[in-house]
């Protein structure tokens, strides 16, 4: 039933507003029930997401936070390059390049569904998940030897992936072509078509029960009360520009501002270092996703988040340089891009509000891949792990043992009994680090000791960044040390890896994962 109400009671726009982030949430579980991808299912490397017409966020379900931070850019640019008269009923798009919305990197792919509801586009049901293989030059398509990004693997360039509403068999086709996975890139497809396919119906039976008029009003009075607690919260901050310079483990050096008004919240990422022709680059929208974490812990550091929380967040980036890249850079590793870059923003202002902040965390992704054939089955397969570390402590507490990055929000582990069947592994241990590293008056969490044990052939990627520059304390605080990868060989020999891939493993091979405690805070005794 259609109301015709213009301007909905505050409890009707409430009912609307809380169903939509149920609806988010129940893309997730969708998700999660129907993905093929342990990295899906198990770890949840994931976010879902509804938008405004536009592309504004709306709300979101579980998942990685900065994963939802790529959904609103990535329907905004779909409706840029297809224009609303492009858009109809039926249709679905999936992008995964960074150069047209997919944000991230190619294994990390977008599927956005229109939504319709009395003949008007009302909304678009998104997701992001993480895909084992999407071609390129090595298992998981994530390779460090690369100079372009046609190196990397399959593009998606925002195309049509449904129209009125049956699947375009050739665009199928392709990807399946392009992946060494192709049964688990379509079942992590359908997963996600699936998730969207159970918001647009919740959207739709919520415009048909409140009518247009009020749907509109609740999407508006939304974001105008993420606009003010994202301002109130502002408001409590100290004025003035925080700056900071760091040196990361390549040598360069990356620096950033921070100026914090009575209105607007100024992140200036200019004069850092050009883009590479390898593959550490993030695009812009990489970088403002960084910059829209340390607002939102700033300003509202709560479940409630849509465009509006950040209205008051200015990002200004310098296109052809690593937080803002052009052309045809590689995008791989942009992960550890922007989470150092997130970490180095935690730290210019955890340095202004040491009450406040923890001291840093062993912020990297840690990513380690791993594939081959099961040694039982011969069935091919692709591990992606991202690992978990230690947490800075606190002015008040220690910090947190063996979480994932706060990048990553809402991420498990994968259960050793999932990881040892279904990719022959052998995992020897996982255990907290023995090391003091991170002391203070408060000292860090504990990092975590991994060892997996090979069975059969394969071939290792990784990308560990805090490998030489430790993790920082704060107020005196020691350092939580730093992260690390090593292969160990049955004769003895040891390599030990930072960024890699395409490297090759034979049985009884070992890979040794040591990930860094938090940072300390205080001066132990004091």
């Amino acid at each position: 039933m259609t109301t015709g109400s213009t301007t909905p009671d505050p409890i009707t726009a409430s009912v609307i507003q809380s169903s939509l982030v149920a609806a988010a949430d129940e893309m997730f579980a969708v998700l999660k029930k129907t993905a093929m991808s342990p990295i899906i299912y198990e770890v949840l490397d994931v976010g879902t997401g509804i938008t405004d017409p536009a592309g504004e966020l709306v709300s979101s379900g579980a998942g990685i936070p900065t994963f939802v931070g790529v959904l609103d850019k990535a329907v905004r640019r779909i409706v840029d390059l297809h224009g609303r008269d492009g858009i109809r009923p039926g249709d679905c798009f999936i992008t995964n390049d960074p150069y047209f919305g997919g944000v991230t990197h190619l294994n990390d792919v977008v599927i956005a569904l229109p939504v319709f509801a009395e003949g008007t586009l009302v909304a678009w049901a998104a997701s992001i998940a993480h895909w084992n293989d999407v071609g390129g030059k090595t298992p998981g398509s994530m390779a460090v030897d690369v100079s372009e990004i046609f190196q990397e693997g399959l593009r998606l360039p925002a195309v049509k992936l449904f129209a009125d509403g049956a699947p375009i068999s050739p665009v199928f086709d392709i990807i399946a072509a392009n992946s060494r996975l192709p049964d688990f890139v379509q079942g992590d497809l359908w997963a996600q078509v699936a998730a969207s396919r159970k918001a647009e119906t919740r959207i739709r039976q919520l415009v048909g029960t409140y009518g247009l008029d009020a749907w509109h009003a609740a999407l508006a009075s939304l974001f105008e009360e993420g606009e003010r607690r994202g301002r109130a919260g502002l408001a409590t901050l100290p004025r003035g520009t925080f700056r900071i310079e760091e040196r990361q483990d390549d040598g360069a050096l990356w620096q950033a501002s921070i100026t914090i008004a009575h209105d607007r919240f100024t992140v200036d990422l200019t004069g850092n270092p050009a883009q590479r022709a390898a593959p550490y680059n993030t695009s812009r929208d990489g970088a403002v996703i960084s910059a829209q974490m340390i607002f939102k812990a700033l300003t509202d550091p709560t479940l409630f988040a849509n465009a509006g929380s950040f209205r008051a967040l200015e990002v200004i980036t310098e296109p052809g340089t690593i937080f803002h890249a052009t052309g045809t850079a590689p995008h791989g590793y942009y992960f550890e891009t922007r989470i150092r870059l997130a970490d180095m923003l935690w730290q210019c202002m955890a340095r202004a509000l040491p009450e406040r902040l923890p001291a840093g965390s062993f912020a990297s992704i840690c990513g380690t891949v791993i594939a081959g054939h099961h040694p039982d089955t011969a069935r091919r397969f692709t591990m992606v792990e991202p690992q978990m570390g230690g947490w800075g402590a606190t002015a008040t507490r220690d910090g947190l043992d063996a979480m994932y990055s706060a990048n990553h929000g809402e991420t498990f582990n994968c259960p050793v009994e999932i990881c040892e069947a279904r990719y022959g592994l052998d995992v020897a241990f996982k255990r907290l680090n023995e090391g003091d590293a991170g002391a203070g008056l408060h000292s860090g969490g504990k990092g975590l000791q991994t060892l997996y044990r090979l069975r059969a052939p394969a071939v290792l990627s990784a990308g560990y960044s805090r490998a030489k520059e430790p993790v920082w304390g704060l107020e005196g605080g020691a350092s939580g040390g730093v992260n690390g990868l090593s292969v160990l060989h049955p004769d003895g020999r040891r390599a030990r890896l930072t960024f890699a891939s395409g490297v090759r493993l034979e049985p009884g091979d070992e890979v040794l994962i040591e990930t860094a405690n938090g940072g300390g805070w205080g001066r132990a005794g004091v």
